[in-house]
């Protein structure tokens, strides 16, 4: 095996893409919880910590000081440990990836991550909720920036890719007849999920100026498009049921699962920052005794929780859109086939 061949079949762009993405995904959940917990603020300077190095903070005062200081300090390590692995990343990528598509996309990744970092600052010097926002928005694009890569990179890709010239590599493909449809309704899930990822954002963020009938509008907007999102996945689904291509099914099965899981946080959420709706406590038991605790640390998870779902959601689509194109290529169906014909003559 020549040189080029051994670097285009290195695991180790797909490794350190997993260990990007296993780091990153932690560092939304603690990013989300300074959300929660209204730790953005806790540490009021930027890069450095109370005047410390961010590396050279004292571990006792962070371990044993106040929890939002603890959260806000651990998600500036985390970020931190994020740029240094997308820097890795790129390295890796440069060495042992020929493809030019994939090395600027590792670029782009390390490009993202410094962005973040600079908002994060800019959002503790100016003190400002639109960075925050915005902050907020950016997060989950880089980690589903993450997975692409770790989709790009791995063995299943690059010997789809080694194999496109060969007939027998797009029999499954001719035989799909749902490809077009299903690479529209991916897009669709992916525009859906991000417009998602903008509305919560925009919820998490909502300033106290905000007026009760504009936070109905935008929780309203928030529950139709997360019916919206909902139905396309499903719809996403049943175009792929019957897809002979494992690495188209289970991104749409992934997301089957993910939406109701975020239904059903999306809706403790709810119970559990602004009580049950509608008066239902006055009608059933179960739902009489219960209390909103601000603060509390279940309530916090769990809020947090339906934060880093949405991301996983996005991700996933991600996923799901590229797998879609790549094995799933419009009106591929065998030349002089039966299924051709049809096509022909409908």
């Amino acid at each position: 095996m020549n040189s080029e061949n051994r670097q285009l079949e290195s695991p180790w762009p797909n490794r350190t893409a997993i260990l990007l993405a296993v780091v990153t995904f932690p560092l939304i959940w603690v990013g989300g919880l300074v959300t929660t917990y209204k730790a953005g603020m806790s540490v009021p300077d930027w890069p450095s910590t109370y005047g410390y190095n961010l590396f050279l903070y004292p571990l006792a005062t962070w371990l044993a000081g106040p929890f939002d200081l603890f959260i806000e300090h651990g998600h500036r390590l985390l970020g931190s440990l994020a740029g240094f692995v997308a820097i890795l990343l790129v390295v890796v990528v440069w060495r042992r990836d020929q493809r030019v598509w994939v090395r600027r996309l590792a670029l782009a990744a390390l490009g993202l991550v410094i962005a973040q970092g600079l908002l994060g600052g800019l959002r503790v010097l100016l003190d400002s909720r639109t960075i925050a926002m915005i902050h907020g928005c950016v997060g989950p694009a880089f980690f589903s920036l993450t997975v692409a890569m770790i989709v790009f990179t791995s063995r299943s890709w690059r010997r789809a890719a080694a194999d496109s010239n060969k007939a027998e590599s797009n029999e499954a493909d001719s035989e799909f007849k749902n490809a077009d449809s299903a690479r529209s309704m991916v897009v669709m899930v992916l525009v859906f999920a991000y417009v998602q990822v903008l509305l919560g954002a925009q919820l998490r963020h909502v300033a106290a100026t905000t007026s009760p009938t504009t936070f109905q509008l935008f929780v309203v907007f928030h529950l139709v498009m997360a019916m919206v999102l909902t139905l396309h996945i499903g719809l996403f689904n049943w175009k792929t049921w019957k897809c002979p291509v494992g690495q188209v099914a289970w991104p749409a099965r992934v997301l089957a699962v993910l939406i109701v899981l975020q239904l059903c946080l999306g809706g403790i959420t709810w119970v559990v920052k602004y009580g049950w709706p509608g008066g239902i406590g006055d009608y059933f038991a179960f739902a009489a005794g219960h209390q909103v605790v601000a603060g509390g640390f279940w309530p916090a998870m769990l809020t947090t929780g339906h934060v880093a779902v949405g991301s996983l959601i996005l991700a996933v689509s991600v996923a799901a859109m590229a797998q879609t194109y790549r094995h799933l290529r419009a009106g591929a169906i065998a030349v002089g086939s039966a299924p051709l014909l049809l096509e022909l003559s409908a």
